[in-house]
């Protein structure tokens, strides 16, 4: 069988842990014997990561603006457990923190769903996408320990010198204060996504933030959404029957848990790590979620939205057997092939994205899966396969669809 051709490299960003290990397996088995891969590889891995100060995580960034088409693996964003574990030189911001901020993209994450495996929230009938911002926020936040007696503030210093100053506390003893910013020209493409992808696949759009408490930093985004809005996506919004609106967080919440699903739900940075997470597990798994970065001019990054799978790599390094669901990492590599083959107008490599992501659901749908959806799923009497196991069935529907 002829290997389908690429013109135009898409950017592979290697990652850590279990996820690392499925990596290989999915492009040994189901990519490169179907496809003549062409990819500039970049090792983000933890350990590249720190050899390189970290300069690796920025220039796959800047080949990503130049290919515009990327595919990544989960990562780990290193905590104090990690500096010690890796001996690491300093403790490294989060490789998507730093990857968003230099696209300036947002994050648009939407779960798999496959029959068998049915949502936790009974009246969830469609998929429900989370927009997450992709800059600043706690990801940005600079932090301070607080020894003792003091005062903490906000200080500004305009070009010109002049300070303006807001007192966080007056702290009696010991405490700790953080430091949040964002951008209004973050926030301006934040929106723009959000708006043009509701249009692109005609769904209804909301927005929350918490601007009663927050009165100058949540109300910001508020305002910013509904300008640009009013201005310029109104009335493409009623030509399309789609609908956008603003509510609060909390309200957000409560609406989604009754709704049935089929919207978009835009989120703050934080708020949309958060969601996702919860919206992900109550479809099924959180390896059954998809992840793409889309920059307003027009750069995609696709990758899984859960972790590194820390507890079963720990397990493989032991030699011992792990079922892990690699779903979301398949459809990583299927979302970048697809919009490679889109923008370079290559019918084949949209056509074998299509069929990677069949034979991947009919496998599960014929009883064969990992251990978390065989756990959860409908399906009566499901086989339990292995983490490569999984991968090679698919690998033989993929022969077949």
């Amino acid at each position: 069988m002829d290997k389908i051709r690429m013109t135009t490299p898409i950017v592979e960003m290697d990652g850590d842990e279990m996820t690392r290990i499925l990596w290989k397996m999915i492009k040994d088995h189901l990519i490169l014997p179907f496809v003549d891969l062409k990819s500039e590889y970049y090792d983000l891995g933890l350990e590249h990561r720190n050899a390189t100060n970290d300069q690796v995580t920025v220039d796959s960034a800047m080949a990503a603006k130049k290919y515009r088409v990327a595919v990544k693996c989960a990562t780990i964003t290193p905590n104090a457990a990690r500096m010690e574990e890796y001996d690491l030189k300093e403790m490294w911001k989060s490789p998507n923190g730093t990857i968003r901020a230099i696209l300036d993209g947002t994050v648009f994450r939407t779960p798999i769903v496959v029959k068998g495996i049915e949502p936790c929230v009974k009246n969830w009938k469609k998929p429900i996408t989370i927009a997450r911002h992709a800059y600043g926020d706690v990801y940005k936040g600079t932090e301070m320990k607080i020894p003792g007696p003091g005062k903490a503030e906000l200080v500004y210093t305009a070009e010109d010198g002049t300070e303006y100053r807001e007192l966080i506390h007056e702290f009696e003893g010991p405490g700790i204060v953080q430091g949040m910013h964002n951008v209004n020209a973050s926030i301006e493409s934040f929106a723009k996504s959000c708006f043009q992808y509701a249009l692109d696949i005609r769904q209804d759009l909301w927005f929350a933030t918490k601007d009663t408490i927050s009165k100058k930093y949540d109300h910001t985004f508020k305002d910013i959404f509904q300008e640009i809005f009013d201005r310029d996506y109104k009335e493409k919004f009623e030509e399309a029957g789609i609908t956008y609106f603003y509510t609060l967080i909390d309200d957000a919440v409560a609406r989604v848990m009754k709704s049935e699903g089929g919207y978009i739900w835009a989120c703050k940075n934080y708020d949309g790590d958060v969601m996702s997470d919860m919206v992900s597990s109550a479809f099924g798994s959180l390896a059954m979620m998809t992840s793409v970065l889309v920059s307003p001019d027009g750069c995609w990054e696709y990758e899984a939205a859960h972790g590194t799978v820390q507890r079963h790599y720990y397990k493989h390094l032991k030699g011992e057997e792990t079922s892990t669901n690699s779903v979301a990492t398949i459809f990583a590599w299927s979302g970048a092939l697809r919009k490679r083959g889109e923008l370079d107008n290559s019918r084949e490599l949209m056509d074998f994205a299509g069929r990677l992501e069949k034979a991947t659901l009919d496998t599960i749908e014929e009883g064969k899966m990992t251990r978390d959806l065989a756990l959860i799923t409908t399906i009566p009497e499901p086989v339990v396969l292995n983490s490569e196991d999984f991968i090679l069935e698919i690998a033989k529907k993929l022969e077949t669809v």
